[in-house]
């Protein structure tokens, strides 16, 4: 399974929600990454994001997006082969 890296904030619902998606969809670590407390992070973010908002989900090197580009990535029937190439 590829890794999954999720850069997050405080008091995020889409983050608890795209968090709940992935365990269920069998990732069983999610390597996060708080923004909030360091702005290091939040720049690496932006950079590697092009974005301001979170979440921002990463499988292995593929930027996913946030959690509605994650809900229709797994609706659409790609969060599988993505999480298990």
């Amino acid at each position: 399974m590829q890794t999954v890296t999720m850069y997050t904030g405080p008091f995020c619902p889409y983050c608890t929600m795209a968090k709940r998606l992935l365990h269920a969809a069998g990732v069983g670590h999610i390597d996060e990454i708080r923004v909030d407390a360091s702005p290091e992070a939040f720049a690496e973010m932006q950079q590697l994001s092009g974005q301001r908002s979170v979440p921002q989900i990463f499988i292995g090197e593929t930027h996913v997006g946030g959690f509605t580009d994650l809900y229709r990535l797994q609706q659409e029937g790609g969060l599988d082969g993505l999480l298990n190439p």
